[in-house]
């Protein structure tokens, strides 16, 4: 059937603007005014974005599945001690499906690129915040449930989720501004320090992670003797934190297609093993939770702070509000520009898109 089908067309990367450019990648790359049906198209065909998609798209049906097991077979509605799991396990869903939907259909325009990893962005913040609330209820160290730190650690949480999201979105800014405010130019030159955004967007997704699992490294690494919570869940939270951390080396490394460009551009490059260490990671994520929830449960429901609306369900909803309000905000001015440079042309794709593309 899809021999029948005309696939989207396949382009090199001196063929398409900078802003699409990706390190050590140098062929496989699909042309950057696609329609929403090439996109989809180019799921059945080889490029350098195939395996981005569908290595998170895959696994979202089996956290899912995971979920609606646990809504279904522990009652979430009836039980307010399951409802950290929910929500985490919500936000085990959305952050592969925005990232596979970012993926997808990044390739329509320069604004659409943009916006779609804005999406991208605040999902990760939400999964962020998913784990912090999951780990408040399940996986904190005995010695430290209902401290000072316990109590604020949720409240922390949120500000850090929405910190990072607008340090996300910041950091792909100037590629598409920079042609409209001369002012940021001086003050915010992209094209000139795409290292500067790299380790921006670096900053933004580690220091949550980090502060969302300092009870974490304190229990599996620092603890000694009463009160450590030193059980057989802590080997799952070894595999989770050394995976997590090969997905941030290779986020932040390029490797291995740094070392040898055009040979990973289809199979094998950073991103893909990003995908694939970041889904591993949560997976075992999300089995040490489970084992923290099933065997702490009696101590926790009698020693920790209760698990009500305002400490899961209200931060996870304030979140998903505060995080579409600043994709709005940044993506309002793109539509804007994007649409006055159309009517500009007299809706030239070709002459609309050159004039987006500052780095082209």
């Amino acid at each position: 059937m899809l021999s029948l089908i005309k696939l989207p067309q396949v382009v090199t990367i001196n063929q398409v603007p900078k802003v699409f450019h990706e390190d050590g990648i140098i062929s496989g790359y699909r042309y950057p005014r696609s329609s929403a049906t090439d996109c989809i198209l180019s799921l059945f065909q080889m490029t350098n974005e195939t395996l981005n998609i569908w290595t998170h798209f895959l696994p979202t049906w089996y956290f899912l599945w995971k979920l609606v097991t646990v809504v279904l077979m522990q009652t979430a509605w009836k039980d307010s001690f399951t409802w950290p799991l929910v929500i985490f396990l919500i936000s085990c869903c959305i952050y592969p499906l925005a990232s596979s939907c970012a993926h997808t259909f990044s390739s329509m325009s320069v604004p659409a690129r943009h916006i779609c990893f804005f999406f991208d962005y605040a999902a990760l913040s939400f999964y962020s915040l998913g784990s912090a609330i999951v780990y408040s209820a399940y996986a904190f160290p005995d010695k430290w449930v209902n401290s000072s730190f316990h109590q604020y650690y949720i409240t922390i949480a949120v500000i850090n989720t929405i910190v990072s999201t607008i340090l996300a979105c910041y950091s792909r800014l100037g590629l598409t501004f920079l042609q409209y405010n001369h002012d940021i130019i001086r003050r915010f030159p992209e094209c000139q320090s795409p290292k500067f955004s790299k380790s921006l967007r670096i900053v933004a997704f580690a220091y949550p992670y980090l502060f969302d699992n300092i009870p974490l490294f304190y229990r599996v690494f620092l603890c000694v003797g009463e009160g450590c919570t030193d059980n057989d869940t802590n080997i799952l939270h070894y595999n989770h934190i050394a995976l997590a951390f090969l997905t941030g080396f290779l986020f932040a490394t390029h490797l291995p297609e740094r070392l040898a460009p055009g040979s990973f551009d289809y199979i094998g490059h950073s991103h893909q093993l990003f995908h694939v260490c970041a889904i591993l990671g949560t997976h075992f994520q999300m089995q040490a939770l489970e084992q923290d929830m099933l065997t702490r449960r009696p101590w926790l429901s009698s020693n920790s702070i209760p698990i009500t609306f305002a400490n899961t369900m209200g931060p996870a909803l304030l979140c998903v509000v505060l995080n579409l309000i600043i994709i709005a905000l940044y993506s309002i001015p793109l539509l804007s520009a994007s649409a006055c440079e159309e009517r500009k042309h007299g809706k030239d794709p070709k002459k609309a898109s050159s004039k987006l593309c500052p780095c082209s």
